[in-house]
This record gives structure tokens, C-alpha cells and sequence, in this order.
């Protein structure tokens, strides 16, 4: 597959940014004390160093209510998400309730895992909590929805906490918010029904292939049952020592300024005089690693996609990640672009942002 020369679709962080000095360090530093029997099969749960890590660091940033005994370490959210949708199947659930934008990959996990899929439409507060009723549990992004980009409004969010089935909170940029404090985790509300989820894939790199789950107790043995092939012990090991030395919340800060300069750059093209008057509008950016340019109409969105992809941009529009419509209902239909600030090297970032001017003014 040829790989784009610009690149501003969303889901990915910026490679070249990876701390690779300070991680090879680590990883050298655990491997040289690392007793040889952490270099067998890892427990399934996961490392107790990194669940330990991982309790201290999510309660201190994410304020996630967590014991290290209910974390289990994953290979990314994919792999988690499988296991606790067979999870959910062995306890009796059968239908998940799901947002109507969101990762096509992610429903299909859940229909391979034998869940009904139920959307659920989202406004200008989030996902509409109340449109869930017919489902067993519910997959919700509440902190930075993806891709809209909205938070769940507290009113949402006690309504989620108060519902009465399992939800799975994907937290997958929650690190990354720029305008005001960091919204909390949705797991606080109701750690005994929500399964918190997180991953080290924007934050450091999505080939490590290292994520989390914190459980609710009663879910406990039945998610740990269903994870198999889990991440390997010495990338646990070294991620436990980058955390607790203080070098991941390190990289979080770099990373947190360089993407929210980024954005800045973004934000000011969208809205600089050459695009006024266009029906475009910019929305879902005080947080995450993408925005969202809302288009007056889908047609307009097919046609700067296709514009882009004729001169060289990779760029999304919101068409891949709505619900099909045979699930989603009527709805309405949003039209406007994803575009992920992230992905491109800091060198290439300007020009990838010219592209992109070029195209919406064409």
C-alpha cells in the first residue's frame, strides 16, 4: 500500500517523536535486573510492576479509582476490547450500545465477539445516554468523543454512572487536553460498572502494543479468562520503570505542548480570511489529537476528500465512522473532515497544513 506523502488523518501520534534514548535506556536498565524468570510467559493479568504503576499514575492524572488487583494489561484497546466483550457475552449481555460516530474496527470487535450492536446519536452534549436503554453495556469515548470531539456534559455523565449496565470507557487521548483542566474519568462515578481503558498508543507509540483495563471486581475473572497472547514482559517491565521514574509523565508534557502548538497552527488557517464565508466550521479542539471541520453538506465533504487525495494529502472524512444506517436510524447525516494534527513529522507539518489550505480554497 503506498504510504501518503501528507498525512492528516487522525489515530496515530507523531512517530519521530517517540523518547527512543530514554526508552532504550530503560529497557536496558530493567533487562540488566530483571530476574530470569520475568522472561517467560507473563502473568495474564500482567506485570504486578506495571499494574502497581499504573494504579499510582491513572489515580494521580485520570483520577481513576484503582487497585492494582483490578488492572489486566492488553495489547492495545483492540485486544482488551475483545476480551471484555466475550466477557460480557459468558456473564448474559447481548447487546452493546455504541456511539453513532466512531472506529468502524471497534464496532466489528464487538460483532465478532457476538454483541447486537444498538447507536446512539450524539449532540452537542455527548452521547445521548437515555437512547441506551435496550442495551446490555455501552462503549462511550466521554472524556474527548471520537471523533466529534465533544465531552460529555455532566449531566450525561451522572446519567452514565447512574445507568444500569456495564460501560466501557475508552480514554484514549485523555492525557491530551489544552484549554482547561483535564476532564476526569468517567470510572470514578461507578467503578463498580465501568471498565476504564487506556493505551500507551498516543502517547507513545501504537506499535508497542501496551494497554489497560481496570475491571469492575465482579468482571474480574471472566476478562482475565479471555486475554491471551498479552503484551511481552520486558516492554511491561520497562514501561512500569518509564512511569515510575518520571519519564512517561515527561514525555506527556513535551507531547502535550508540542500537539497543542500544533492545534494552535491548525485553529488559525481554519479561520484565517480565506476560509470565511465557506460554511466551514472548526469544533473539537480543546482536547485530543484531531479537529473536526464541519461541511454545510456531504457532497461538499466527497469533494475536498477527493481533491486531497488527488494532490497527495491523506485526510478523512466523518462518512467512515458513522454507524451504518441499517443500525443507526434516521438520525441526520453530519457532514465535515477529521483531521488529525498529530501524524505528520514536525518537518513535514507546515507543508501538510499548506496542502490542506490549498485544497478547502480551491
Amino acid at each position: 500500500m503506498d504510504v501518503p506523502r501528507y498525512d492528516l488523518r487522525a489515530g496515530v501520534p507523531d512517530l519521530s517523536a517517540f523518547p527512543r534514548l530514554a526508552w532504550l535506556a530503560t529497557a536496558r536498565k530493567v533487562l540488566a535486573a530483571a530476574p530470569d524468570h520475568l522472561l517467560g510467559y507473563p502473568d495474564p493479568r500482567g506485570l504486578p510492576a506495571l499494574r502497581a504503576a499504573l494504579a499510582g499514575y491513572l489515580a494521580r492524572t485520570r483520577g481513576v479509582t484503582a487497585d492494582p488487583g483490578h488492572i489486566v494489561i492488553c495489547a492495545g484497546f483492540a485486544h482488551g476490547l475483545a476480551a471484555v466483550c466475550r466477557a460480557l457475552r459468558t456473564v448474559g449481555a447481548g447487546t452493546l450500545a455504541v456511539e453513532a460516530y466512531g472506529h468502524q474496527a471497534h464496532r466489528d470487535v464487538a460483532v465478532g465477539q457476538g454483541l447486537r450492536l444498538c447507536p446512539v446519536p450524539v449532540d452537542g452534549m455527548g452521547a445521548v445516554i437515555g437512547e441506551a436503554s435496550r442495551a446490555d453495556a455501552a462503549l462511550l469515548t466521554p472524556a474527548h468523543q471520537f471523533p466529534l470531539g465533544v465531552t460529555l456534559h455532566p449531566r450525561r455523565r451522572r446519567e452514565a454512572a447512574a445507568w444500569g449496565g456495564v460501560v466501557i470507557e475508552d480514554d484514549y487521548d485523555g492525557e491530551f487536553r489544552y484549554d482547561r483542566q483535564p476532564v476526569g474519568a468517567l470510572q470514578a462515578l461507578a467503578p463498580d460498572r465501568v471498565v476504564y481503558a487506556g493505551t500507551a498508543s498516543k502517547s507513545l507509540a501504537p506499535s508497542l502494543r501496551l494497554g489497560w483495563l481496570v475491571v469492575p471486581p465482579r468482571l474480574l475473572d471472566a476478562v482475565t479468562a479471555e486475554l491471551v497472547a498479552g503484551p511481552s514482559g520486558i516492554d511491561q517491565l520497562t514501561l512500569a520503570e518509564f512511569i515510575t521514574s518520571g519519564d512517561y509523565d515527561r514525555q506527556i508534557r513535551r507531547a502535550r505542548l508540542a500537539y497543542r502548538r500544533r492545534r494552535d497552527r491548525l485553529a488559525m488557517m481554519l479561520n484565517g480570511q480565506e476560509l470565511r464565508g465557506q460554511g466551514l466550521r472548526i469544533s473539537g479542539i480543546a482536547a485530543g489529537l484531531h479537529a473536526v471541520l464541519d461541511c454545510p453538506r456531504p457532497s461538499r465533504e466527497r469533494d475536498i476528500i477527493a481533491r486531497a487525495t488527488a494532490g497527495g494529502l491523506a485526510l478523512d472524512g466523518l462518512e467512515p465512522y458513522r454507524a451504518p444506517d441499517e443500525l443507526r436510524g434516521t438520525d441526520g447525516e453530519r457532514a465535515g473532515l477529521v483531521i488529525g494534527y498529530s501524524r505528520p513529522p514536525e518537518h513535514a507539518y507546515t507543508t501538510a497544513l499548506a496542502r490542506l489550505r490549498a485544497v478547502l480554497t480551491q
